[in-house]
């Protein structure tokens, strides 16, 4: 049966003594890394985690985050990984949500999760999985495996859930996807031939670790026992130094960090002749920003991952041979993944012609296996196995998805999703605020940046200053305005009472050839 506790026995058998993980001075061999995560698996059963139980993960990227995934699923549970980037009201929500058994954590999360820990009434245990010292309140990483024997692996995999990833709401509240063991694994099997990897090969972890862009990357190094490197979080300085030192062949980064890095004063300097391929996914790429990377790298292949959290997380790649053919390729998303089935769909639920757009739905072994706690959310999004993704898009003649907008209302800003509703929710609670409306509009380094439309009841005032500030205590900050129009007419409406956010988006996107950027 496939499972996630089974990829890394595979990885262990088939490249034993090779480097698994280095972190901060550390490093282990697969076979070395195995026997940590069997007896941190243990642990987690000695706390009370029975199959199926939650454990939660609040840490910046390292090797102790790697083995903690694993060591979850070793022990029967399903790994709940928290946003580094919420505050702890949403983190709050996402525990509260889910119930996880234990808490893990870095010292750059500690205060918060010790608030955490004392409101969240499932938590029965905390580790403290740093250098620094550890609370009173938590266990010390290391002494808890040094205490343990190792865990013979759970039998559970399969079908059963793995993980809970939570991703942003419509409804104003995140949502946790759940996803199964196969999931994991068939999104990976995917994307093995464009991925490249070999037992050899050395990815790095460039973006944060709870994300599943690079849990998708994370997932097909293991697959091959491939290395991994991690930085606890981005800079374009420490990714360049990973190139040109650590020997790294593969990454995965979204195109914001992309464009950090081609602006780096270092960057046509750096020896990155070990780099092999940089796979981008998790927001739109500009042509003009593929086409600088392809000129100043010219010997990187370049891969595109598009799909969703729901997907776990590909559903289509464009391949390194796509993007050097260049010209109007370098606009799609690809074609699916060797486990994909897509389909564009109309309002009336029948497929669109082709060339013509309609909703991207896509099906496979690796489609969610519906959202926690939200049956009619699930039922809304995952239909007959299909999951319909709420992005807006057309195949070409040659099989090519091409995105051209989203039906839902999401924004996309430097590879996180914010969805409007959450920050209208934030807005609306200030007093001085009588409607909103929340856009995307383009934006050169994010791609897009969240824009408010606020309309302020009579008689009272509020600068813009005053309105983020008063959304900072609520919701993370790259969900934030980054700006502000005010207006005094009606934010139009549709004939359902809808706001039309298309002719809100108007002032900003003419001229475009299509509404994501």
């Amino acid at each position: 049966m496939i499972s996630m506790q089974g990829l890394i026995e595979r990885a262990a058998r088939l490249n034993p003594q090779g480097m698994a993980t280095r972190c901060r001075g550390r490093e282990q061999t697969w076979e070395s890394l195995l026997q940590r995560v069997a007896k941190l698996a243990a642990a987690l059963r000695a706390t009370g985690i029975e199959d199926g139980e939650r454990v939660a993960l609040l840490s910046l990227n390292s090797d102790r985050y790697y083995e903690s995934v694993f060591a979850t699923c070793w022990a029967g549970g399903c790994v709940v990984p928290l946003n580094t980037r919420w505050v702890e009201a949403e983190n709050a929500y996402a525990l509260n949500d889910s119930a996880p058994l234990v808490l893990l954590f870095d010292d750059s999360f500690s205060e918060q999760a010790r608030h955490l820990q004392a409101h969240c009434p499932s938590l029965r245990a905390a580790i403290h999985m740093d250098d620094g010292a550890t609370p009173d309140w938590a266990t010390d990483y290391e002494e808890t495996i040094a205490a343990q024997a190792p865990l013979a692996p759970s039998r559970r995999g399969g079908e059963a859930m793995a993980g809970i990833f939570y991703t942003g709401g419509t409804t104003g509240f995140p949502k946790g996807v759940m996803q199964s063991h196969r999931g994991l694994w068939a999104s990976a099997i995917g994307a093995t031939q464009q991925f490249g990897m070999q037992p050899e090969s050395v990815y790095l972890h460039a973006a944060p670790m709870f994300h599943i862009a690079d849990f998708a990357g994370s997932m097909g190094a293991t697959l091959q026992g491939a290395g991994h490197i991690m930085l606890p979080s981005f800079s374009a300085e420490a990714a360049l130094g990973a190139f040109a030192g650590d020997g790294i062949t593969h990454t995965l980064m979204v195109p914001s960090m992309i464009k950090m890095l081609l602006a780096h004063p270092a960057a046509s300097s750096t020896d990155i002749s070990s780099v092999q391929r940089i796979i981008y996914g998790a927001s739109p790429m500009p042509a003009a920003t593929l086409e600088r990377c392809m000129d100043l790298w010219p010997s990187v292949g370049l891969v595109q991952a598009y799909g969703q959290t729901e997907l776990a997380p590909i559903a289509t790649l464009l391949s390194v041979e796509d993007h050097r053919a260049g010209g109007e390729r370098l606009r799609s998303a690809g074609r699916p993944s060797a486990v994909s089935e897509l389909r564009i769909v109309g309002e009336d639920g029948n497929d669109c012609p082709r060339g013509e757009s309609g909703e991207v739905v896509v099906r496979g072994p690796q489609a969610m296996l519906g959202y926690w706690n939200k049956p009619e959310q699930t039922a809304e999004a995952l239909q007959d196995g299909w999951v319909f993704t709420g992005d807006a898009g057309f195949v070409d003649e040659h099989g090519y998805l091409f995105i051209v907008d989203r039906v839902k209302d999401m924004i996309v800003s430097g590879g996180e999703n914010v969805y409007t509703t959450e920050v209208e929710n934030a807005l609306m609670t200030h007093p001085a605020v009588q409607d909103c409306a929340v856009i995307g509009i383009p934006h050169e380094e994010w791609g897009e940046a969240v824009h408010a439309i606020v309309i302020l009841r009579p008689g009272t005032g509020a600068a813009e200053g005053d309105l983020i500030a008063h959304c900072r205590k609520q919701i993370a900050g790259y969900k934030l305005p980054k700006g502000i129009t005010f207006r005094e007419e009606p934010l139009p409406l549709s004939g359902a009472g809808k706001v039309l956010k298309t002719e809100l988006r108007k002032p900003w996107w003419e001229g475009r050839g299509r509404n994501v950027n």
